[in-house]
């Protein structure tokens, strides 16, 4: 039996966007974001920076496991021999569905309890840095602890 190698992306997309004061609209933000959105823009990446022999080496393994528009932090797979090709699309990213990010790989781990275990600790920084952020941090304290225990049990659940 044959077992696939992976690579597993621990990816943040900085949110970039900006309100448009002189159009009077309303900016686009990573909240109006999910997989299926960030899993297309890959793919275009890797069309647009490495073609379709590019896509035809990364287009069976890659797959978005999970995001988070709370957090912007995105976990994910693609087969080990071409995670470079997956990396470098990542890096050249410059915007998603419309939303201005700046992608930032956090970590790249051969299995998912890792990234998982990686995925976890991020999010209790980012978590951490809201709470600094706030001024009265006692007042959103239990809508940030349901979170974190909510968006661990859905990292934990992913499985290969």
């Amino acid at each position: 039996m044959v077992r696939f190698k992976n690579r597993w992306l621990l990816v943040e997309f900085v949110d970039t966007s900006t309100a448009d004061v002189s159009a009077g609209k309303e900016p686009l933000s990573t909240r109006s974001l999910d997989g299926r959105l960030i899993y297309n823009a890959l793919r275009d990446s890797v069309v647009t920076n490495f073609g379709d022999t590019g896509w035809g080496a990364v287009g069976m393994s890659l797959t978005v496991k999970y995001f988070s528009p709370t957090t912007n932090l995105c976990i994910i797979r693609v087969a080990r021999d071409q995670h470079r090709i997956a990396w470098g699309a990542v890096t050249l990213l410059t915007s998603v569905h419309d939303v201005r990010i700046i992608p930032r790989v956090i970590h790249v781990s051969g299995t998912i309890k890792h990234a998982q275990l990686s995925a976890i600790a991020h999010n209790r920084e980012v978590i951490a840095r809201f709470r600094i952020k706030l001024k009265n941090a006692a007042l959103h304290h239990d809508s940030y602890d349901d979170y974190l225990t909510r968006s661990t049990r859905e990292i934990e659940a992913l499985q290969d």
